[in-house]
């Protein structure tokens, strides 16, 4: 889940993501041959994928996201053998909270189990994004992988998308992050999210007539865009727009946080929600609605969508005694205005991936 750097990440930005307390898990044991047997709890099916495969390709189903891992690991010469795979998650697809990134990660950590061989964090979560980016097709960046490996209890991470480095930032305690599903899906793989990265490199593109050496929207400041306005068309300047001034939002929320300035985080969060409808028009009804009826619960610190838009989840900070009357107000105001019951989640921040139990033998 993502407080605050929406769309920023694959702009080479900042981006401020933290873990909630729902989960992926992937149980997993040895075959003798070379296929997947992959069972989904969920959905009830079962595929199977054949790791000998030449020139596999993707038959946008739910499999390839585990057959994009696994060619992920072969590139790297990890020898996989075959498995298997019993998947279940209590992560809603489609809410913008990450539930494919969740799956790879979960994924990728069985099979590097199964097959004795160890990557380091920072490869899993590189390799993961490649599987959504070159097999899945859906060109997402960096943070929802790196978020599901190092993700810690109690903290948000500070992560630079260029660089990876990456600071944990403590959350106070006497807040919670509650999470409101609109009940509104959204498919990264479908066109408007790939439209959107599309439409910052061409910004890129056109802005490095006037400034040679920038090689993404984070390299531009407002200022820089400002001076060149007419230069651009009106629709790339907002979604440019929208990502500068997102990276100085995240920047100016982290020092915030930090600070235990919440009211500016409240501001940075109000502030990142219209920029997402009006620059970058991911947003939708439902979602406005949603952070419009949070606007006015008593003990919301901040609100805002979150994931990747065209539906999904809002995230509000809200004061742990303020809970209940905000769930209470949203779940009946969000009804009333959409007919739409909305699922409502309360979280602290919690681990990134973890092996919940080893492997045992059989007696």
């Amino acid at each position: 889940m993502n407080l605050i750097g929406e769309h920023t990440d694959y702009n080479d930005g900042f981006v401020l993501p933290a873990a909630i307390a729902l989960c992926t898990w992937t149980a997993i044991a040895p075959r003798k041959d070379h296929e997947l047997h992959v069972f989904s709890e969920n959905l009830n099916e079962t595929a199977e994928l054949d790791l000998t495969e030449t020139h596999p390709q993707p038959q946008h189903r739910w499999p390839d996201y585990v057959h994009g891992v696994a060619l992920m690991l072969q590139r790297l010469a990890v020898p996989l053998a075959g498995a298997n795979i019993f998947i279940a998650s209590d992560i809603p697809s489609g809410a913008g909270l990450s539930s494919s990134a969740a799956l790879e990660v979960s994924v990728a950590s069985a099979l590097l189990a199964n097959s004795g061989h160890t990557l380091d964090l920072v490869e899993i979560a590189k390799l993961c994004q490649r599987a959504e980016n070159e097999f899945v097709g859906a060109r997402v960046g960096i943070m929802d992988q790196f978020a599901c490996c190092f993700a810690s209890a109690d903290h948000a991470i500070m992560l630079d998308c260029r660089t990876l480095d990456f600071q944990r930032l403590p959350l106070p305690a006497s807040l919670a992050m509650v999470v409101c599903n609109t009940m509104v899906k959204h498919g990264h793989a479908g066109g408007e999210y790939n439209k959107r990265r599309a439409q910052c490199e061409e910004g890129v593109a056109l802005l490095r007539r006037y400034f040679p050496s920038i090689k993404a929207l984070r390299d531009v400041t407002l200022a820089q865009l400002q001076a060149h306005r007419d230069e651009l068309p009106e629709l790339i300047y907002r979604r440019c727009h929208h990502a500068s001034s997102e990276n100085e939002r995240v920047l100016r929320c982290a020092t915030a946080l930090q600070a235990g300035d919440l009211a500016t985080v409240g501001h940075c969060m109000a502030e990142s929600h219209l920029s997402l409808k009006n620059d970058y028009q991911v947003s939708c009804r439902e979602l406005d609605v949603m952070v419009e009826i949070a606007a006015g619960v008593d003990g919301v610190v901040g609100s805002r969508m979150t994931g990747g838009g065209f539906g999904g989840s809002t995230i509000n900070l809200v004061r742990t005694a303020a809970i209940e009357e905000f769930r209470h107000s949203v779940a009946k105001e969000y009804k009333l205005a959409t007919q739409i019951a909305p699922d409502i989640y309360v979280s602290k921040a919690g681990p990134g991936s973890t092996e919940v139990a080893a492997s045992v033998s059989a007696s």
